[in-house]
């Protein structure tokens, strides 16, 4: 069961998702649309960035048993809890269920993580807790959203349809950090040679 929760939390998966909620924000308010994506784009740069420096330059933290931050509960948490929160938004539902929802989906994605020992606790711990403030960056504001713009039954459909579309993809930027983090600090150490 558990396998299931890291492709929900997968970028092939999440990305899509993220995008429809993107559109779904802007039909009403252009800045807070800007406001996702920034915060988006800012969570999963601090998660690559974790991932470049242990993949090309092996910096950890052993005591904490930290290596990179996890990805996957990142973007489960900070997109699923948006869009559900939209969603049961526009079906006129409370929507602090759909926070809770995203909430809980993130953490059963970082717990699925760590079953597959792909990530350690303290990684998921602190993937989860920036996928809430990256939520929390836009959920605030996001209770003014003119929903009813679009209709619940299409925004529905198209999350499923994404969904199904996407379910069981994996996105290649764990293959690219890996593939290219060895070069990237042989290019940074001979630059740095160059002044010494």
């Amino acid at each position: 069961m558990l396998p299931v929760f890291t492709k929900i939390g997968d970028a092939a998966m999440t990305l899509p998702a993220a995008f429809i909620c993107t559109v779904w924000i802007a039909r009403s308010d252009v800045r807070l649309a800007f406001r996702w994506v920034l915060a988006l784009a800012l969570g999963m740069a601090l998660v690559g960035v974790t991932k470049i420096l242990y993949a090309g330059w092996d910096i950890s933290f052993p005591a904490f048993d930290f290596r990179v931050i996890s990805g996957h509960a990142m973007l489960s948490t900070s997109v699923w809890t948006v869009a559900f929160t939209l969603l049961l938004r526009s079906w006129r539902q409370p929507p602090y269920i759909g926070v809770v929802a995203g909430l809980l989906l993130g953490a059963l994605t970082g717990l699925a993580r760590v079953h597959d020992h792909s990530h350690s606790l303290s990684e998921v711990a602190i993937g989860w807790a920036l996928g809430v403030l990256v939520a929390a960056a836009v959920l605030r504001s996001a209770w003014r959203v003119a929903t009813e713009r679009f209709s619940p039954v299409g925004v529905t459909a198209a999350l499923l349809f994404v969904s199904v579309l996407t379910y069981g993809h994996t996105a290649p930027f764990e293959r690219l950090i890996d593939a290219h983090s060895a070069g990237l600090h042989n290019r940074f150490a001979a630059n740095i040679a160059r002044f010494f």
